[in-house]
């Protein structure tokens, strides 16, 4: 039985890395259209996460901010959808490892105990990990697709860094005028009390 677990983590090890390994860029849009599958890909992954995000926040502007967001990522994967349309590709069958584990680590914080605003913080370092990736992803494709001569798509991947920049913001926000201020008061009443 332990031989059979072994043989099943190799083989989903080399499912894992098989993506890198049979990779085959041959022009600039072949990398296009691999980031754009990346994203793709986070933004399905985010559509699972932000729910249970928004349930674990206490702070009421967190969990809004939140819902917000999904609404947004339903939009930001319906754009790409569009996207692969007017190039005549398909966006499934990649998976974004690097979401699945920033969400991994989210889903620590969901899970976590102890004081609901220490717990926010954390969520919200989580959310900003994930707007800093997408960031980083949406930036990279879209200054492919300026390279292209692609004007309507970065046009469209503009517009959707520059919610994932916004969101980013509100997050930061949110954070030092609310749930980080709370969170340092619990901190400052259990030292006093000692």
């Amino acid at each position: 039985m332990q031989r059979i677990g072994k043989t099943v983590q190799a083989v989903s090890h080399e499912l894992k890395t098989m993506r890198f390994t049979t990779l085959k860029l041959d022009s600039l849009r072949d990398l296009l259209v691999e980031e754009l599958c990346d994203l793709y890909s986070a933004e399905t992954q985010l559509l699972d996460a932000l729910p249970k995000m928004e349930q674990a926040a206490s702070s009421n502007e967190l969990k809004s901010a939140f819902s917000h967001h999904l609404e947004q990522t339903r939009e930001h994967a319906s754009r790409l959808e569009r996207i692969f349309q007017q190039l005549g590709e398909n966006p499934s069958g990649e998976t974004c490892e690097a979401m699945k584990g920033l969400i991994k680590e989210g889903e620590i914080l969901v899970k976590a105990k102890g004081d609901p605003d220490v717990q926010d913080a954390g969520l919200i370092g989580a959310a900003q990990r994930v707007e800093h990736y997408e960031i980083a992803g949406y930036g990279t494709a879209r200054s492919l697709a300026r390279r292209l001569g692609q004007g309507q798509m970065v046009e469209t991947l503009q517009q959707t860094l520059n919610e994932e920049a916004e969101a980013d913001k509100k997050l930061t926000s949110i954070a030092e005028s609310n749930v980080n201020v709370a969170a340092a008061s619990g901190e400052q009443r259990r030292f006093e009390s000692m």
